[in-house]
């Protein structure tokens, strides 16, 4: 199979050929269908990812074709089109029977901690416990660019922020999980104002449907979303991971707001230093979210398949494998807007 191999952080991915992978006794192996490109796959191209160990096939946004299933599998068959979480829980701890697959203590994370989906054909172990069937006519690059940053966005405002309809939703970064949460947050009947420092894609946003845009470079953003919400945001989404936008969210939330945390902290941002004082007199709440369990995929299927939303313009690039690199290496400055998905893997 053809595979872009990371073999030395900051450099070209190489396209290589590398024997198609064994299939787990309770997984499947997967055609690639389409692969999204994340920032989180650009934490481990700069060599911030502690689990990553080189050489290593990056990607973990992916959905694809059942080519071969392992023996112990029993809900799949060859030729079911199926999306799996980035987060492979074992399905049987007490973590995965509470409903927490994301913190399993034993979990997989492909692109991570084995062999990604830079490749044509993927293995996917614990499939059992992890696989849902795509709808019928679903675009394979949508469903791929639902695998991170659309998952952890839904399950965020759902589940850990319980954002309801009317509330105001502040969102801080307009990349692929700030575009998927606006969009999002706007289906469940919330009115949200989005934040970046680049004008481009603050004008995305607006075009998308944002209700506020703030330019946090000319600006103070936090104070413009009190002024504009009467008091601050019910809930506010930091999509970056760093330590100016986590700030600047906590300050936008009025008395009672709900903070989540979904950018991944990396190097020098893995410590930061937050106001705990508005914390403390605004008795906020705070969060942090990683993933999205495998059982809460049919409702966010389900919401897109009844055209509740559309998040097909989030799509902006459709690449082929040989352009990974000068996409993983666009995240080292505001990058243009929308995302990149990989769906020719032949070249």
């Amino acid at each position: 199979m053809r595979a872009a191999v990371l073999t030395a952080y900051r450099a070209p991915l190489s396209l290589e050929t590398l024997p198609d992978p064994d299939c787990p006794a309770d997984g499947v192996v997967l055609r690639v269908l389409a692969c999204g490109i994340c920032r989180s796959d650009w934490h481990s191209w700069c060599g911030s990812d502690p689990d990553v160990q080189l050489p290593h096939v990056p990607g973990h946004e992916y959905c694809g074709v059942v080519e071969e299933v392992g023996a112990g599998v029993t809900r799949w068959k060859r030729g079911d089109r199926v999306i799996a979480p980035f987060i492979l829980a074992c399905g049987q701890c007490p973590a995965c029977a509470a409903g927490h697959q994301t913190t399993c203590p034993t979990q997989i994370i492909p692109g991570f901690t084995q062999a990604g989906a830079f490749a044509e054909r993927i293995a996917v172990p614990r499939a059992d416990a992890n696989l849902s069937i795509l709808p019928e006519g679903m675009d394979p690059a949508l469903a791929a660019s639902l695998g991170c940053r659309v998952t952890t966005a839904w399950h965020a405002l759902t589940d850990r922020a319980a954002l309801a309809p009317g509330e105001w939703l502040a969102v801080f970064g307009t990349g692929g999980v700030g575009l998927a949460a606006m969009l999002l947050g706007r289906a469940l009947g919330a009115r949200v104002a989005m934040v970046d420092v680049v004008g481009e894609k603050l004008a995305h946003a607006k075009s998308l449907g944002a209700d506020a845009v703030f330019n946090a470079a000319e600006v103070d953003a936090p104070a413009a979303i009190r002024s504009l919400t009467g008091g601050g945001a019910d809930v506010a989404i930091e999509a970056l991971g760093i330590e100016a936008t986590t700030v600047g969210a906590l300050r936008s939330l009025r008395k009672l707001g709900r903070m989540v945390q979904i950018g991944m902290p990396a190097g020098e941002h893995v410590t930061m230093r937050i106001p705990m004082d508005a914390v403390y007199s605004g008795q906020l709440a705070l969060f942090g979210t990683r993933g999205m369990p495998a059982w809460r995929y049919p409702s966010l299927l389900n919401l897109i398949a009844a055209g509740h939303v559309d998040l097909a313009p989030m799509i902006a690039r459709r690449v082929r494998l040989s352009d990974a690199s000068a996409e993983l290496a666009a995240f080292d400055h505001p990058a243009p807007p929308g995302v990149a998905v990989i769906t020719d893997f032949s070249a």
